[in-house]
């Protein structure tokens, strides 16, 4: 199969997979809010920090270290793959006798049996590490897709049953649980043609991969610092209930792009790491890639800003009108994350981990006190804020390291995203009309400003961006 038809089926096979995944997480989070309360949402999310804190650790930045290089050689993948089995014990045995530590810091008995289970994610997770790497590499995104979508299926089925059964907040953790086991076993099933472990251990052999890695892990492990403060400070401060609340704003406001985003670069950076040593191509992929973000993400984000009061009731049930002012500043958040996301394709290809590395220091400087400040005076709103306020000054310098690394590139970029952020403000325009003259509340009114929405900004896009010519055009030669 050639590199272009490699590609195309690649961005088909994780398209497919995304559209899936995402209907049932959208399900999951809908059911589970009418299931569950605040504070069992925040239980969780006070387990998931200290979690995601070891695993920040999960692969000590091998991951992409072999894309990078295009690691093929077996008997330094297999040193590769001890290693990983060797952390994940040692995570294991640390996070199941460090969780009274934690239950004490926030005061909350119920911790302990949420942390304890969750811990034997570890044990399993990284026997299908190096499979799961390697499927990535060689654009295997088929069985990518498989696997994604059997895990999350059955872990959906499981949480919900849970739920319904009284469960809590363990039907959460059980749910996760059984999802990684069966992604741990789908990756080596699909994985066994690409790898196959061998009895060779030499450290010596991958002190390209661990330098390669350090600076990606000391990278992933300021960015959890920087990505959990908020949580920590309003767990430890107003408690679960609130943490709950901030949880699900959150997760709304950043809804769309977490899916769409994924859906892009996990295609976009095994590719570009094909096509480093072309300097043109590079930009022209890069800039690319941030017209289709801002083109996909910006509709979505505007059209739930303006029907947040319609959203939120139908996907959490009633008794969430507090996420409302706290959603609508997370879709600001996302609207400047989604282009800040990009830069790591290109840090990589160019074998640059360090420059986010650098990035994520500097931000993580400006956001702990930021947060801390205006978290004292307005609560989980002032977070909030704090976190816009340090994405806008993250996405200025992510920007200048990408014009140092690929030349200049912002007064295209300027003409590229004028269009979309145009076409968000008639679509908003037109959206509030109807809801100040005919109404919003209700699944009738949420589906007509969702079709009116759409209408406009695809045909504005057709009129003024991509003709229905172009389209078929693309269509053809594809």
């Amino acid at each position: 199969m050639s590199f272009s038809k490699l590609a195309i089926n690649s961005g088909k096979w994780v398209t497919l997979s995304t559209i899936i995944q995402t209907g049932i997480q959208f399900a999951q989070i809908a059911i589970l809010a009418r299931f569950l309360d605040s504070s069992d949402f925040g239980i969780v999310a006070m387990s998931n920090v200290f979690i995601a804190f070891f695993l920040t650790f999960a692969d000590l930045g091998f991951s992409n270290s072999i894309i990078h290089k295009q690691e093929t050689d077996q008997r330094i993948l297999s040193t590769v793959y001890y290693v990983n089995i060797l952390l994940g014990v040692s995570m294991f045995i640390i996070v199941y006798f460090a969780s009274p530590l934690v239950v004490a810091f926030y005061n909350e008995p119920r911790l302990s049996k949420v942390i304890n289970v969750t811990a034997f994610i570890f044990l399993f997770i990284y026997l299908g590490s190096i499979p799961a790497i390697l499927l990535k590499k060689e654009l295997r995104f088929k069985s990518i897709a498989i696997i994604d979508i059997t895990g999350n299926a059955v872990g959906f089925l499981l949480m919900i049953f849970l739920a319904y059964k009284g469960y809590k907040e363990l039907s959460i953790v059980y749910g996760g649980l059984v999802t990684h086991a069966i992604r741990t076993i789908l990756e080596i099933y699909y994985g066994r043609h690409l790898f196959t472990p061998k009895l060779h251990f030499k450290i010596k052999e991958i002190k390209a991969h661990l330098k390669f890695g350090m600076f990606n892990l000391g990278e992933t492990f300021v960015g959890f610092v920087q990505s959990n403060w908020d949580n920590i400070i309003i767990g430890k401060i107003l408690g679960p209930k609130y943490l709950g609340i901030y949880t699900l704003a959150m997760q709304l406001g950043y809804y769309p792009i977490s899916k769409l985003n994924p859906l892009i670069l996990q295609v976009a950076y095994p590719l570009i790491a094909k096509i480093k040593d072309d300097e043109a191509i590079l930009k022209r992929t890069y800039l690319k890639i941030l017209d289709i973000l801002s083109y996909f993400n910006y509709p979505l984000l505007a059209g739930l800003y303006i029907t947040v009061e319609s959203v939120v009731p139908l996907v959490y049930g009633p008794g969430w009108s507090e996420t409302f002012p706290l959603v609508r500043i997370f879709i600001f958040v996302s609207a400047f994350s989604c282009l800040a996301h990009p830069l790591f394709t290109i840090a990589y290809s160019k074998g640059k981990p360090n420059y986010l590395f650098y990035l994520s220091i500097v931000t993580l400087v400006i956001k702990i006190p930021l947060v801390f400040v205006l978290g004292k005076y307005w609560h989980i709103t002032g977070v909030a804020i704090g976190i816009l306020i340090t994405n806008i000054i993250s996405l200025i310098l992510n920007f200048k390291m990408v014009n140092y690394l690929i030349g200049d590139f912002i007064e295209e970029f300027l003409k590229n995203i004028i269009k979309p952020i145009f076409f968000c403000l008639i679509m908003v325009f037109v959206i509030y009309i109807y809801k100040s003259l005919i109404g919003y509340e209700g699944i009738y009114h949420t589906v007509t400003q969702v079709l009116i929405g759409g209408v406009i900004y695809i045909s504005l896009t057709l009129k003024y961006k991509y003709s229905l010519k172009d389209i078929l055009e693309v269509r053809k030669s594809l």
